[in-house]
């Protein structure tokens, strides 16, 4: 079968059970992104099979929302809500778009940012100073290789340790937690480390992959 970049495709060997977007072919071997989950894969273009339109879940953020109660019913003159400000930085352009779209549904104010994971700890506080978020988030891909059977060593994960750095700039920044919080990581990451940094909240403490939006729906629930 002749595939391209842009293919929805699952993989046959994983027993379908995620859904990929090819984003790179050299020679029999397909690069993939999650659609969802904030994976980055490589696979044999053998081991592929075309996505059906009606098993992707294109529409799972307009259909996600939730149930939060900002006192909508009380009246203005009773409550006043200000929404806090997030700053979302993301390694992944898609990702980000699902967020910011999940964000504006939601009706919270955030700011979004498209940065390389290894850029982060650099370019973090030029855009602290200028958003003053009360929510930050860190995320985009990361990865654990499972091999050395080492959950401590940094050297195990693609983007931890660039995460952990970019924590501690924003906690130098704002070192309270009341009022800056801070979430941390992607699929796989170092938990313990992104806690110990300074991250209020972080992925993942079973090494796991996370969706898309997982980190969005955290601050979306926070604020």
């Amino acid at each position: 079968m002749n595939f391209k970049v842009g293919d929805y495709v699952t993989r046959n060997s994983y027993n379908n059970d995620i859904v990929f977007i090819i984003i790179d072919i050299k020679e029999d071997i397909a690069i993939l992104k999650g659609f969802n989950l904030r994976l980055i894969a490589d696979s044999y273009l053998s081991d592929l099979v075309i996505c059906n339109e009606d098993e992707r879940g294109d529409d799972f953020v307009d259909s996600l929302e939730l149930d939060v109660d900002i006192n909508e019913d009380r009246g203005e003159s009773e409550y006043f809500y200000l929404p806090p400000r997030i700053l979302h930085l993301d390694g992944d352009n898609d990702y980000l778009d699902k967020c910011l779209k999940f964000y504006k549904k939601n009706r919270v104010m955030a700011f979004g940012k498209t940065i390389s994971e290894k850029d982060l700890d650099r370019k973090i506080g030029n855009l602290l100073e200028d958003i003053q978020p009360d929510i930050l988030i860190i995320t985009g891909h990361d990865s654990y290789n499972k091999k050395n059977n080492d959950i401590h060593d940094m050297k195990n994960y693609k983007n931890s340790l660039n995460f952990v750095k970019a924590v501690k700039q924003a906690r130098k920044f704002e070192n309270s937690h009341d009022k800056l919080l801070i979430i941390a990581g992607a699929c796989q990451s170092n938990y313990e480390e992104l806690i110990k940094a300074g991250a209020d909240f972080a992925s993942s403490p079973k090494r796991v992959n996370i969706h898309a939006l997982d980190p969005a729906i955290i601050a979306t629930t926070l604020s």
